[in-house]
């Protein structure tokens, strides 16, 4: 392997190992700050709903047809105030978030053990039926909390997301990594 493949590869690596490190902390510290992320998630969500809407607005001057562009202009304009309202209201916003997600942890647990029942023959089925339970007992719990948990429970589940996210990315930058320097010594 030539030596300017094995020089970007480590400068991309390191680059990626930098940023995985990066989003564990910063998961760390949504777990430490739930209430700020939650509210963070929040504020982000609802200005790309206002950018979308303002994209959306900018597609309608493109639209053929009266009847596209009046439903491209209602889409801009649902986006927009959408956008503006969670944006005003952020505690409208973080209840209806958590329970947007609690519905659809139930929603995916009871999927995943109907597709246990399906293929209850096979021999890893019952990591799907665990994984189905363990779903569906945190989308009730979720659920059961609230509107009361709300405010915790969007900055929890985002800074545990981003420790494992963070974490794989690690994991496997490190593990290609590894392989480039055997290429690199068998070469």
């Amino acid at each position: 392997m030539n030596s300017s493949l094995t020089k970007v590869s480590k400068q991309v690596s390191g680059f990626s190992i930098v940023l995985s490190i990066l989003l564990i902390i910063f998961g760390f510290l949504a777990i430490m700050l739930p209430i700020e992320m939650s509210l963070g998630v929040v504020i982000v969500i609802s200005w790309l709903l206002m950018i979308s809407g303002v994209v959306q607005f900018v597609h309608v001057f493109r639209c053929t047809g009266i009847g596209h562009a009046l439903w491209k202009l209602a889409v801009a304009v649902i986006y927009f105030l959408t956008g503006l309202y969670l944006r005003f209201n952020l505690g409208v916003g973080i209840a209806t978030l958590t329970l947007a997600l609690a519905l659809f942890l139930v929603a995916e647990g009871l999927i995943d053990i109907f597709g246990y029942i399906r293929t209850r023959q096979s021999g890893a089925s019952g990591w799907l039926l665990f994984d189905g339970v363990i779903t569906l007992i945190l989308g009730v719990m979720i659920w059961r909390h609230w509107p009361s948990g709300s405010l915790w429970v969007v900055g929890t589940l985002v800074g545990i997301n981003m420790i494992m996210t963070g974490t794989t990315r690690l994991m496997l930058t490190l593990a290609v990594r590894r392989a480039m320097r055997d290429i690199a010594q068998a070469a």
